[in-house]
């Protein structure tokens, strides 16, 4: 039988081991243009989980744990993989409801639930994902469990299985194939999957290793509050600027104001783990390599402190303050860079959600944005892909009436933005919205992020790359030739605008010389205006009206 205590150290196992494999996992990633990663975002997920899971008493349910373990993945719940992942939790939520411990049965129900749920969720399921190797497990797992009750042998056959169907993906995605990779999510599935059957099977709770791919709060126990030197753990993530300095030069700082310091430079950030007594010191140093995104800050002898763990656990599931619907309809949308957000507030977003195409919001940062706007119904414009899943999640815990656009582009946020009638009601603003911005067309230039072959072309690290409509067009090494080939692509015959937002590693002088050379090659028949955006990753993002 599965115990609370068991089950929970479980998922606290399986987010330490994918947390320190997330860099592997991100590298299955075929796509060349940098993103939220899959194992980034799973890890993240599940690790919003062990954070409440490590204020659990060893007498728990298991379902409570599970219950736990559910909420705090749904709400944490980062990118596509990392809302799929929630939701093959939520599975076992309802699988073990009202149980104090469980046995193969209910494990296997359990797991077919959230199989079953995760493939309702996504609008077109995909073969040869995480989606398949969930639902071979769940498949295994009913036959398994009809054979043993011994836990650690009917969970091993259930790993297993989803190995061996993670091994076939790619004879089910090309694209796969072709990189000559397995599926990423259903990667770190099967990595979660195993660290749970560690547990099962009597193993400690893994430890972090110096060397790990992201820096993390300690599992230590810690005795008395006098074992610890420095009280403060503190994290943080920095988007590094243009003319940021070596990262071992922040190291170096950190170990003067304290200890257990993890710096993991991952080319365009830089995370951050440091146990200080000076918070403040380490995130005002922080800020002089880029902007922080992410910050936690606990203080650890609090977190030891058994007399205390009823009012920090109070503490960190205190709601935000929601706000009273003063008007009809509100907006939240998503959006990284000065420029950028100032637009949306300007065309009136309530809420902009700091994020984007690296920086994929939880649930929660949405469902937070959502309580900030005070309005009866509120519009959300993820524009970005792997940012929508989040936002249909926050729907399910909002309070007031919730419309998620699905813009995959600034631009169509913005379109669908301009389109919008006070005087409509949702359905007819809903039906306008999206046609608007389903009639511009989106290019994006940005850079590889990795040597890969993509859709037969072969990509270094570091070249220019040109999307349109989120689909790879271009690669080349020189930004204003790829933005001319790609403009010229993206104008149709009935092209009345061209809207260049540059990013902030483009200097004013250079977007202004771009616009010209833009309107000298359309011969003033089309309009090209010109926009400070800010936006990190992409040197250029092209509307075209």
């Amino acid at each position: 039988m599965i115990s609370g205590k068991l089950f929970r150290d479980a998922v606290i196992n399986a987010a330490v081991c994918i947390e320190e494999q997330r860099k592997q996992i991100d590298e299955l990633n075929v796509y060349p243009v940098p993103d939220g990663d899959t194992g980034t975002n799973m890890s993240m997920t599940i690790n919003s989980a062990r954070d409440e899971l490590l204020l659990l008493d060893d007498n728990v349910s298991v379902s409570r744990v599970a219950d736990t373990a559910a909420s705090a993945m749904l709400r944490g719940a980062r990118g596509n993989s990392g809302v799929i992942l929630s939701i093959i939790f939520r599975g076992f939520s309802k699988g073990f409801k009202d149980l104090e411990e469980a046995g193969c049965s209910h494990m296997a129900n359990a797991l077919e639930l959230g199989a079953d749920a995760a493939y309702k969720a996504v609008m077109t399921p995909t073969e040869g994902t995480i989606l398949t190797v969930v639902r071979a497990a769940a498949q295994t797992a009913q036959k398994a469990h009809n054979s043993t009750n011994e836990l650690t042998l009917f969970w091993r056959t259930v790993c297993e299985s989803a190995e061996a169907t993670l091994k076939k993906t790619p004879e089910m995605l090309p694209v796969l194939k072709k990189s000559g990779v397995v599926d990423a999510g259903g990667k770190g599935l099967t990595i979660i999957f195993r660290a749970m059957l560690d547990v099962f099977g009597g193993m400690k709770i893994s430890s972090f290793s110096s060397d790990s791919s992201e820096p993390s709060s300690d599992f230590s126990e810690v005795d008395e509050e006098t074992d610890i030197k420095f009280t403060y753990c503190t994290e943080c993530i920095i988007t590094k600027s243009p003319d940021s300095r070596d990262s071992a030069t922040l190291r170096a700082y950190l170990e003067t104001v304290g200890d257990c310091v993890l710096v993991v430079d991952d080319d365009e950030i830089i995370k951050v783990h440091v146990h200080t007594n000076n918070p403040g010191k380490v995130i005002e140093k922080a800020l002089e390599y880029g902007y922080i995104n992410l910050p936690k800050i606990e203080n650890m002898k609090l977190q030891h402190d058994g007399k205390k763990k009823e009012q920090k656990k109070s503490s960190k599931r205190k709601e935000v303050q929601k706000t009273v619907p003063e008007k009809k309809f509100g907006f939240v949308a998503v959006a990284a860079g000065h420029g950028l957000e100032a637009m949306f507030k300007d065309l009136g977003a309530d809420v902009v959600v700091t994020g984007g195409q690296t920086m994929n919001p939880s649930t929660e940062d949405i469902l937070d944005a959502i309580y900030q706007t005070p309005a009866e119904t509120v519009f959300i414009l993820p524009n970005n892909k792997n940012i929508i899943m989040a936002s249909e999640q926050a729907v399910k815990f909002a309070d007031r009436g919730v419309c998620v656009l699905q813009t995959r582009t600034i631009p169509q946020g913005i379109a669908a933005m301009l389109a919008f009638d006070e005087s409509a009601d949702i359905s007819e603003n809903r039906i306008n919205m999206t046609r608007a911005f389903e009639r511009v067309s989106t290019g994006l230039v940005t850079f590889a992020a990795r040597d890969t072959e993509f859709d037969g072309k072969h990509i270094k690290k570091g070249e220019i790359l040109a999307l349109e409509n989120n689909s790879l067009a271009y690669a080349d090494k020189d930004i204003n030739k790829i933005v001319l080939k790609l403009v010229k692509k993206l104008v149709k015959s009935d092209t009345s605008y061209v809207t260049l937002i540059y990013g902030s590693d483009v200097t004013d002088e250079n977007a202004e010389k771009m616009q010209k050379l833009l309107s000298q090659k359309l011969n003033d028949r089309i309009e090209v205006m010109l926009v400070n955006g800010g936006q990190p990753v992409y040197y250029y993002i092209i509307s075209v009206e």
